[in-house]
């Protein structure tokens, strides 16, 4: 299939496209650009990029995309967002700009080019706390954040276009892990790990009891490529939470998992942050059964990779706070004057 992946240049999309690739599919990429020169260790090299010119090697900012450049697609996998719930509450306008009304403009338009399939990466944060008991996609959507809500909205407006020759599908992913050369220190077990790495100390701010279920990139990106093929009355409208039942863990016991896998390490859980409201577990049986999807990738397994791969590529303390943290390196982008208010390149 042709496949635009939006995004190609950031933590998922990195580790996604050469699995499309494999796989024979012939990609296109979508992304300003804004980490893709946040790399540890050897990156694969990126397919070709929409809009790119000589002049703006970047190509086209996803808010600008015109129909005439999705001709052509079978395919669109929808990966680009401001990614992250802290991001979300300081820009909540930016954010749903580009998350929600950028997104849902995407779908209508690649529907219009005659696009057949769009697969849109969801979040299991939609559920909110969610308590004790598994949710399962059919649960009440309760998001917290801005960038949760802009997730619902977009699964919402999407979903009303859908028809016999548009086939939209929302992956609701649990919080991502896993090594990425464009890495991403935000999320939870790598953050772990890398501050285990770097100072000897498993710092947890919570008092450790939420409920996280975590999802390795690869699993992720094998996900989605299910989904690009798979009969269209399995998944036309669908929603799809993305990971495994055993990776449903307290962070506490995420940070359990890290200590184990870095030597030397100790765990510190301070609780100075407060309670977490977000807190929930995840039924993933839906893509099981009408996929045949496994998560292959555990959360141990997981801080083991991550450990090798901070310290073979020479992990630093200034790459793992500024240029691996998504907000401060966009903050540093803004500073410098290479992003205007609304996050576009100047």
């Amino acid at each position: 299939m042709r496949v635009l992946v939006t995004g190609h240049q950031g933590y998922l999309g990195t580790v996604m496209v050469p699995i499309l690739q494999a796989e024979g599919h012939d990609v296109v990429g979508l992304d300003s650009g804004l980490f893709a020169d946040c790399v540890l260790g050897p990156v694969p090299d990126d397919p070709p990029t929409l809009g790119a010119t000589a002049d703006r090697p970047f190509g086209t900012d996803l808010r600008d995309v015109t129909v005439d450049q999705l001709a052509g697609l079978d395919a669109v996998i929808h990966l680009a967002a401001l990614s992250n719930d802290p991001l979300g509450a300081l820009a909540p306008e930016i954010t749903y700009d580009i998350n929600h009304h950028a997104s849902v403009r995407l779908a209508r338009l690649a529907k219009e080019a005659g696009v057949a399939r769009f697969l849109y990466a969801s979040t299991c944060s939609v559920y909110g706390s969610a308590g004790e008991d598994l949710v399962t996609e059919s649960a009440p959507l309760r998001p917290l954040t801005p960038y949760a809500e802009s997730k619902v909205r977009v699964e919402d407006d999407t979903a009303a276009m859908a028809d016999s020759s548009f086939t939209p599908v929302f992956l609701r992913n649990a919080t991502a892990f896993g090594f990425s050369p464009r890495l991403r220190a935000d999320i939870v077990l790598n953050n772990l790990v890398g501050h285990a790495v770097l100072t000897g100390d498993v710092r947890v701010l919570s008092d450790g009891t939420p409920w996280r279920p975590l999802v390795h990139a690869q699993d992720i990106a094998r996900a989605f490529a299910i989904c690009l093929t798979a009969p269209v009355e399995k998944i036309n409208c669908a929603a799809f939470n993305v990971g495994t039942e055993k990776n449903n863990l307290t962070v506490a016991d995420i940070a359990h998992a890290v200590v184990d896998a870095v030597p030397d390490s100790k765990l510190l859980i301070t609780g100075e942050s407060g309670p977490d409201p977000r807190s929930y577990r995840v039924d993933f049986s839906a893509m099981r059964n009408a996929l045949g999807f496994e998560a292959q990738w555990s959360i141990p397994d997981g801080a083991v990779e991550l450990y090798k791969a901070y310290t073979a590529n020479g992990l630093t303390s200034d790459d793992f706070f500024a240029r691996f943290t998504r907000l401060a390196h966009l903050e540093k982008l803004r500073s410098a004057d290479v992003l205007d208010d609304t996050m576009r390149r100047v």
